[in-house]
């Protein structure tokens, strides 16, 4: 088992500047990177942040394809709260990504074979080079929740109360998060050469302990990293347990 890289800073704003000045970093050096992208809170200001270093130039999407790790199932590209809309909002927009190399998984019509049009899609380039992640508070990365085995791969899931609990604020009022999304495997995102993992605040305490202190267990699965040989973790002070 591997050891991650802690990168520790003392706030949000702080840890998100230091992971968009890495990926700029990265860009720099690789501009036909094939990133896995990642959506929620945490990375909205990590996109803003790389936004402004892209504008202030160094560095170009031009050359890079992205590959989202996941999508709510039915929910059209257009929807507000669909992670498609999401990264059209907070990052495609706004940068040089041509057209067409920003990937998002399929879920309206066949989702069983765009599940595997995923992975085909993934493999067919090369596969992921740096795959960007949040950690639920239960562990999950991507939708996989609790319970997921650490070889599965693009899939259909079903989300947990807790899940569509705090997604819920990302909906319009009276409208209920779907039950089930498609996501990348635990399996597919272990095979990107470089993972970037981001976790801020104190909610994320035992997540992270469980994650990489404890013994991988399918109950986290976050901790199917300690698998990976190249995992980076930049986290803000109050997420980093006890001895880290």
């Amino acid at each position: 088992m591997s050891s991650p890289e802690f990168r520790v800073f003392p706030t949000a704003e702080a840890t998100a500047e230091a992971v968009a000045a890495y990926l700029a970093e990265q860009l720099a050096s690789t501009p036909a990177m094939r990133l896995g992208l990642a959506t929620g809170n945490t990375f909205v200001p990590i996109y803003a942040a790389l936004v402004e270093l892209h504008k202030a130039g160094g560095f170009s999407f031009a050359r890079t394809e992205s590959f989202n790790l996941d999508e709510y199932i039915g929910l059209p590209p257009g929807h507000p709260a669909s992670f498609a809309a999401y990264m059209q909002q907070h990052l495609f927009s706004q940068v040089d990504l041509p057209e067409g190399r920003g990937h998002l998984p399929g879920v309206l019509g066949d989702v069983a074979a765009a599940c595997t049009d995923y992975e085909v899609a993934i493999t067919a380039g090369g596969g992921i080079d740096l795959q960007l992640l949040g950690i639920g508070r239960n562990g999950h990365i991507g939708f996989n929740e609790p319970g997921s085995a650490f070889d599965s791969r693009t899939r259909e899931v079903a989300l947990t109360p807790s899940t569509r609990e705090a997604n819920q604020r990302d909906f319009p009022p009276g409208e209920s998060v779907p039950p089930s999304a498609v996501t990348m495997g635990i399996g597919t995102i272990l095979e990107a050469r470089q993972i970037v993992l981001v976790a801020i605040g104190a909610s994320k305490v035992e997540a992270l302990d469980a994650a990489f202190r404890q013994a991988p267990s399918p109950d986290c699965p976050a901790s199917a990293l300690q698998a990976h040989p190249n995992v980076i973790v930049f986290a803000d002070q109050a997420a980093i347990p006890n001895g880290v």
